[in-house]
This record gives C-alpha cells, structure tokens and sequence, in this order.
C-alpha cells in the first residue's frame, strides 16, 4: 500500500456562511492524501497503472470552485469525486484550511478535516 499526497493547493472560493463571503472570496489551501496499491506502477513506470496526481489536482480545483456555505459539504465532494474517478483508492483524507477568516477576531485559518475509506468513514 502506498501513499500520494498533494500539499497546500491553493484556492481562491467563494465558501462561507456570510453573504460577503460568497462575493469577496477567500484563499484556501487543500491537502488531500489517497492510498492505493503503487506496486504495479513501481514496477512499470507507467502512469496508467498508478494514481495520477493530475487527476487528483482538478478535482481538487473543480470542487473548490463550487460555492458552498461549508467546508465540510466541499470535503465530501472531492472524497466523493476520488472515489468515482479513480477505483485504486481506497482511503482518503482531505483537509481544507481557509486563510484568514472573517470571524471576527485575530484567527490565522480555521480547518476542516475528512477522511473516509472507499464505502464507509473512519
């Protein structure tokens, strides 16, 4: 079992509860890592038989451009999309971090973090 990671994939969305929110926008980085057997690819060298991080980075970027009043609802979205586009996953943790958030006070990023194994949560 093996392990690809996208790290810090930067966004800018319209999520957020807030009627500003959803005409200003917001930067957000998303960390997403899937695990799925790499042998084959390892031995191959082909990219047809691993997990391509292409693939994973627009998902990421299609999602995270669908307005959403929470980061949660978009979590479960590219989970859900992995999952149905690649078949060689079989977990998943995707973390989503809004910069500077608009709470009212001096808060660096709030986060939201989902991880699921392929038909159930964890």
């Amino acid at each position: 079992m093996g392990k690809i990671i996208l790290k810090n994939v930067r966004c800018y969305s319209f999520h957020g509860c807030l009627k500003e929110e959803s005409i200003i926008g917001s930067d957000y980085l998303v960390n997403l890592k899937v695990w799925a057997s790499l042998k084959k690819s390892a031995q191959s060298d082909e990219l047809i038989d691993t997990v391509d991080y292409v693939l994973l980075n627009h998902i990421i970027k299609t999602e995270m451009s669908k307005p959403s009043k929470l980061l949660e609802t978009v979590a479960e979205r590219i989970t859900n999309e992995v999952f149905k586009k690649e078949p060689r996953v079989t977990k998943s943790v995707v973390s989503i971090t809004k910069l500077c958030p608009p709470i009212n006070g001096d808060v660096e990023e709030v986060s939201v973090k989902l991880k699921q194994k392929r038909d159930s949560k964890f």
